[in-house]
């Protein structure tokens, strides 16, 4: 009703402007009339002097001294004329003269004219209405609500709500997170049962936590309870709750938290939960920030003095170390559920999820697929699965076949190929004697993956790539595996300085990322011999300032240098490594680069083939699938 009200007193308004401005448009139209045949003030003085005018009435101005205006009315005419007069003392001693000679002449005297209190007061009165009317406009479109009976609704909540209906998700839509539907399973039951609960004497968590990287199902699997349990479920990011006005994200809490204790059983799902959850103490307000304030309300709200039963608040994160100790405690979220990557196993079920609805070709083995793509998310699945639908179409196929997974499996981690981009001969070259460098360093040294593919066409924002195959998925590296993991990424710049004599600035991501493996194995790993089983820096950083630019330092400035001199003997000897591999295997280095400046593109096999017999020893290649297959791989 009040929305109607609204609506309703805007439209009156605008119903005046438009009035008003039509009336403006027909005494424009009028004017135009009057004006193909004016009567100016000469016109009245010879008419004047002609006998023709009956009437004179004269009005002055109050605001300008002597000017004033005549309403002036003509023999035979119907409609008197008004004339602006300039000068009302000659006038007046000119119309003395006409009236001697013409008594019957009516001449008239008003009083000076006092301007109307609408003509000063109207514009006034238009523009701080129409100013009005748009400030409450925009206040509605950035809060996202109407005009109620308690102004703007800022401190309401911006929640969807969504009740069942059939786009709902449900566990068996869910795969590869078998242990954490079975947690979430409780949850399931209590919202359906909870006086099974009671009258145990059970106290049901009022919060649960996901955690995990990005892309690993967690608001999926929070919208699969609600879908479970049929219940209604309230999501809203946590940066909805904050805006520029203080108060406004606590009253947004509490009004979400009435919402759902209306509606009980029911869930709160909140994404990124770390914009309103992040550790006190650190912002530049104190206690009156707007942040504080809303986290404080929602540590109120979930377990204070208010009765919160029947909701449950499942919060998603991936900064779960920034978040608040309170929001973290037992009565808050007592639960925390760490959802990883899947495993070989659960990739090969979320590829099945994923392939539904999909014409896959009669070659493509999900299991294989599976097992050659360690480390993507549900998330990184369900795009390979979709970019390799959108290739199959592109070349006109009618089903998906490995052809069309390898090719999207390159663009997603790699980048689209750019064959089009001129490249001189002489770039070419250095780059195939860089890729190559990595290539030889990959199959030589004993733990690392396999190579599977090498190219010099330029992908994504590289000149080229060596993309290396998994046998398996790996939980924990080893200090010997970091060290050839050093080597294989320095076996570029190796190969350019044995060969072309010169280095280049193609290797400068490479030298980054072995700088950073040789420090976190110094100061994080614990893996230097020099300095011992020892971390260097802490990690409780001010998250207001954030964790890339702020690091505290817990040691000596003495100490710093002998991490410094620590990493940079690491770097230095794991490059001496590459060079003497990479002189040993010359040969080799010169007939990969070959074969690259011939096909641009070269496969493993096709590497291992040129090298010497008894070179290489044998790796476990489990789940390679060939020219046509997928796999995961390090671009270097």
């Amino acid at each position: 009703m009040a929305k109607n009200r609204h609506a309703k007193n805007i439209s009156i308004f605008f119903l005046l402007v438009a009035i008003l401005l039509m009336f403006s448009m027909l005494r424009n139209m009028t004017n135009d009339q009057e004006e193909l045949e004016p009567f100016t003030y000469a016109n009245l003085l010879q008419a004047l002097e002609d006998g023709e005018v009956e009437s004179v009435t004269l009005t002055p101005s109050m605001e300008v001294n002597n000017v004033g205006e005549a309403e002036v009315k003509l023999s035979g005419v119907r409609e008197p004329h008004e004339v602006d007069i300039p000068n009302i003392s000659g006038f007046e001693e000119f119309l003395r003269q006409v009236w001697e000679d013409q008594p019957e002449l009516g001449i008239y005297f008003n009083p000076p004219r006092r301007p109307s209190v609408w003509v000063t007061v109207l514009p006034f009165v238009l523009v701080f209405g129409g100013s009005l009317i748009v400030l409450m406009l925009v206040l509605r479109h950035m809060q996202g609500g109407g005009m109620g009976g308690r102004g703007p609704s800022f401190g309401r909540s911006r929640a969807r709500v969504s009740f069942l209906d059939k786009r709902k998700v449900t566990f068996s839509q869910i795969a590869g997170l078998d242990e954490e539907k079975e947690e979430m399973a409780e949850i399931v039951s209590f919202l359906k049962a909870p006086q099974k609960y009671n009258d145990i004497g059970a106290r049901i968590p009022k919060g649960v936590l996901l955690v995990g990287p990005p892309g690993t199902g967690k608001t999926f699997l929070a919208r699969a309870v609600a879908g479970e349990a049929n219940v209604p479920f309230y999501s809203i990011s946590g940066s909805d709750f904050v805006e520029l006005y203080v108060g406004v994200g606590a009253s947004r809490v509490r009004d979400l938290f009435e919402q759902a204790k209306r509606t009980a059983p029911s869930l709160i799902i909140i994404d990124e939960v770390d914009a309103v959850g992040r550790r006190r103490g650190a912002g530049l307000g104190g206690g009156h920030d707007e942040r504080e304030q809303t986290l404080n309300q929602l540590l109120v709200e979930m377990d204070g003095f208010a009765v919160n039963e029947g909701v449950i608040v499942i919060a998603a994160t991936n900064r779960p170390d920034i978040l608040d100790p309170a929001l973290l405690r037992p009565g808050r979220f007592d639960r925390r559920i760490v959802v990883n990557p899947p495993d070989v196993k659960g990739r090969e079920g979320v590829l099945e999820v994923h392939a539904e609805g999909k014409a896959l070709d009669l070659d493509v083995d999900l299991k294989v697929v599976a097992q050659t793509t360690a480390g993507f998310t549900p998330a990184d699945l369900e795009n390979l699965m979709n970019e390799a639908a959108l290739l199959a179409a592109r070349d006109d196929k009618t089903s998906i076949d490995m052809e069309s997974l390898r090719k999207a499996f390159i663009k997603v981690v790699a980048g689209t190929e750019k064959k089009s981009r001129v490249i001189t001969e002489k770039d070419r070259r250095m780059t195939a004697y860089h890729e190559a460098g990595h290539a030889i360093c990959h199959e030589i040294l004993s733990d690392l993956d396999s190579t599977y593919m090498v190219s010099i066409i330029p992908t994504g924002r590289a000149g080229g790539y060596v993309m290396s195959l998994p046998s398996e998925d790996k939980a924990y590296h080893s200090k010997r595996f970091m060290e050839q993991s050093i080597v294989a990424l320095l076996g570029g710049r190796a190969a350019e300085e044995l060969v072309l004599g010169d280095i280049t600035s193609g290797a400068a991501n490479d030298i980054e990322r072995a700088t950073g493996l040789a420090r976190n194995m110094v100061v994080k790993f614990g893996m230097s011999e020099t300095l011992g089983p020892i971390q260097f820096g802490n990690d409780n950083e001010e998250v207001f300032i954030g964790r890339d630019l702020h690091h505290t330092r817990n040691y000596s400035e003495e100490v710093a240098s002998q991490i410094d001199n620590e990493i940079r003997r690491i770097v230095t000897h794991n490059y001496n490594e590459a060079k003497m591999i990479i002189s040993t295997h010359i040969d080799v280095l010169h007939k990969i680069v070959e074969l690259l400046m011939e096909k641009e593109r070269v496969s493993g096999e096709e590497v291992r083939k040129l090298f010497p017999a008894g070179a290489l020893i044998a790796k476990d290649t489990k789940g390679l699938m060939g020219e046509s297959g997928v796999v995961r791989g390090t671009i270097l």
